[in-house]
């Protein structure tokens, strides 16, 4: 039998890849990697750029995109079969990307082009230096017993990052409630109908509810029972704690990643690993993050603490809750939007379908970037998968997966990954960029299209912010194409920037219709989602930093690893107008951090905040379908990718260095 994972099709064979597959591919990849490591480190190879892209990067590139189908496939589809086979073979893949990136004769290689770099175009000389810094990060220049140490470090952090995320997945997946139709109370009728069918399903009584958040968030949201609320905001905030399972505990992970992270700062001479972390961002120093946050907090402290003023008196006036706990926050807050706005989320939902929605939004993409999106064929991991094609002027631009609904198995939250990117290969064959997204929405009935929240729309735009950044790059040297080689603070950008539309009314007149009559969304019930728009800003804002300030002084002060909950609470202390209860455990499942590369980086979510506030401006300014507009923001930021600094993609496009100015504004907070 042929293995999928050794095609050389064009993309992935999704359908047929299976657990037994993995070892006996990878271990072929691994071979021919390491022969061509040996052959471009050979003194009889020339030190030449285009040289070491034939002889090292075709086979790094075939080795990365089999591997990264498998990673793909254990987040959407994973099983206990799949994910033995991944965890077998990841320590060496790890083991061999750490060698790749210390390699002392290839990074003598990579030095000797650079120093006639003058000779080579704009972006090759940014992919040289970027190559270069990270070798230094990589552990290039230790010698003996300390680069041993860190290759050891490197292997074992992946092992350990592996080991959270599934935690987080099996906490999640392995919590059930069964409850009645009454306790069901207040709940939307398809999010009941869903509980119901899942537990017929399973041939069980009543209606099952899950820790997965289209279950989840509806049930905190509208639930009149407060008691079930508590259960369920109890069971959430304790995943991968010390209070479920000894087995999913993620306690010990934390600190032992932690441990690890300080131990490779100080093997490359930093003090921190929030300064190893940042040597390759916008930001210069950990200070300098540190006083953005805070000087934001400060910003929205009084608008956070009105925010929860108007809370605490809404709740005791009109519901009689005179102790506003943590699991009552979602409830009264819709509540009060309501009661202010005299409008619900779930209104809204029933003209946010997803065929509507993802017309909508592709027509936006057409127009404002001279593409088209046709749906097209290809195998995928799940029978809800779609498959669709971008072109600009009859030629292929890139192809894009879209995975929407939650299900056991899948990963929770929301991501775009790439499959493959731009690169003009040796040889001159255009390889054409291929990116995957996904989400984890509602699934759709056995009678009605699947329905979107407001906010479950922005983030599908988020999501198609960063697929455009991956899939519009006209820059062909793989370390700088799409979003490779863009500082992590500012990568971002794009994917907020997109969620601006979501707020125009023009786009949601073509972004709606009602479930059942087809109707658009009323410019009444706009106006009121508008006016509703930064409805508690100040409290999501301090939110957002609460966990970013968290997380860069977890990694910025040795020695926090033994006092993570102390740390934890001190932030809360500073930025938190809304205490948590003792119990919150939200760092046991802080994926982000521990197990998705936004280490010493989550900050970046702010900081490139303002980034895309003000590049909407010049939208607003100057019209937000305005041709000449979108043409420079596609090529100042959408096409260089990471060819040229995020901050001269942004000067470029803005003509001026980011204000902060726009974020306040738009947040209602200036």
């Amino acid at each position: 039998m042929t293995n999928p994972l050794l095609s050389t099709a064009a993309l992935p064979d999704f359908a047929q890849i299976k657990p037994e597959h993995i070892s006996p591919a990878i271990s072929e990849l691994l071979q021919e990697a390491r022969a061509a490591l040996a052959q471009a480190t050979d003194e009889a190879t020339p030190a030449d750029y285009d040289t070491l892209a034939r002889v090292l990067s075709v086979a790094t590139e075939r080795l990365g995109a089999a591997w990264g189908a498998i990673g793909h496939l254990n987040a959407v589809a994973n099983t206990p079969e799949l994910r033995e086979a991944y965890n077998a073979m990841l320590p060496a893949v790890t083991e061999f990307y750490t060698a790749l990136g210390a390699d002392e004769k290839l990074y003598a290689k990579y030095k000797a082009i650079n120093a006639g770099a003058a000779a080579l175009s704009p972006a090759r000389q940014r992919a040289l230096r970027l190559w270069i810094r990270d070798f230094v990060l990589s552990g290039a220049e230790l010698q003996g017993a300390a680069r041993e140490r860190f290759a050891a470090i490197q292997e074992q952090s992946a092992e350990l990052g592996q080991k959270f995320s599934e935690h987080v997945m099996d906490a999640t997946d392995g919590f059930a409630l069964y409850v009645s139709a009454e306790q069901l109370a207040g709940v939307p009728a398809d999010v009941v109908a869903q509980a119901r069918a899942t537990a017929e399903a399973e041939g069980k009584e009543g209606h099952k509810l899950t820790l997965h958040y289209p279950c989840y968030g509806p049930v905190m949201q509208y639930a009149d029972d407060r008691a079930l609320r508590q259960t369920l905001y109890r069971a959430y905030v304790t995943r991968a704690s010390e209070f479920g399972p000894t087995e999913l505990d993620n306690s010990a992970l934390m600190q032992q990643l932690l441990m690890l992270r300080q131990e490779e700062a100080q093997l490359l001479g930093y003090p921190s690993f929030a300064e190893v972390s940042l040597a390759a961002k916008m930001a210069d120093s950990p200070a300098q993050v540190l006083g953005f946050l805070r000087d934001l907090a400060a910003k929205a402290r009084p608008f956070a603490e009105r925010d929860l003023s108007e809370l605490r008196e809404f709740a005791a006036s009109s519901l009689g809750l005179r102790d506003l706990q943590a699991w009552d926050i979602a409830y009264v807050s819709e509540k009060l939007k309501e009661a202010r706005y005299a409008f619900s989320d779930q209104e809204v939902r029933q003209y946010l379908t997803v065929p509507r929605v993802l017309a909508g939004l592709f027509d936006i993409i057409q127009r404002l970037f001279k593409v088209t999106i046709t749906e097209a064929q290809a195998e995928v991991w799940h029978d809800s998968v779609r498959f669709y094609e971008l072109q600009r002027d009859g030629r292929l631009v890139g192809q894009f997966y879209l995975d929407l609904y939650a299900r056991p198995g899948k990963r929770p939250g929301a991501w775009m990954d790439e499959v493959r990117s731009r690169w003009l290969r040796p040889g001159g064959q255009q390889q054409t960029p291929v990116a995957q997204l996904v989400c984890n929405f509602s699934s759709p009935s056995a009678d009605k299209p699947a329905l979107l929240t407001h906010d479950d729309v922005t983030t599908l735009f988020h999501e198609f912010g960063h697929g455009l950044h991956h899939l519009l790059t006209q820059v062909d040297e793989l370390g700088v194409s799409g979003i490779s080689g863009v500082e992590w603070d500012a990568v971002e950008l794009p994917s907020q920037f997109m969620e601006n539309f979501c707020w125009e009314w023009e786009v949601l007149q073509k972004l709606s219709g009602h479930v059942d009559s087809g109707a658009p969304l009323p410019r009444a019930l706009f106006d009121k989602m508008t006016a509703a728009k930064n409805f508690q800003a100040g409290l999501q804002t301090l939110r957002q930093l609460e966990f970013a300030l968290f997380d860069m002084r977890l990694h910025g002060e040795p020695g926090a690893e033994n006092s993570v909950q102390a740390v934890m609470d001190a932030v809360r202390a500073e930025i938190s107008v809304v205490p948590p209860p003792d119990f919150n455990r939200f760092q046991h499942s802080f994926s982000h951090i521990f197990a998705g590369g936004y280490s010493a980086g989550y900050y970046s979510y702010k900081w490139a905040e303002v980034l895309s506030a003000d590049a909407w401006s010049a939208f607003e300014e100057e019209g937000v379908f305005n041709a000449d507009t979108g043409t420079r923001y596609l090529q100042s930021i959408l096409e260089m990718g990471g060819a040229r600094e995020a901050m001269e993609n942004f000067k470029a496009f803005r003509g001026r260095e980011p204000k902060i100015d726009a974020l306040l504004r738009h947040q209602g907070m200036n």
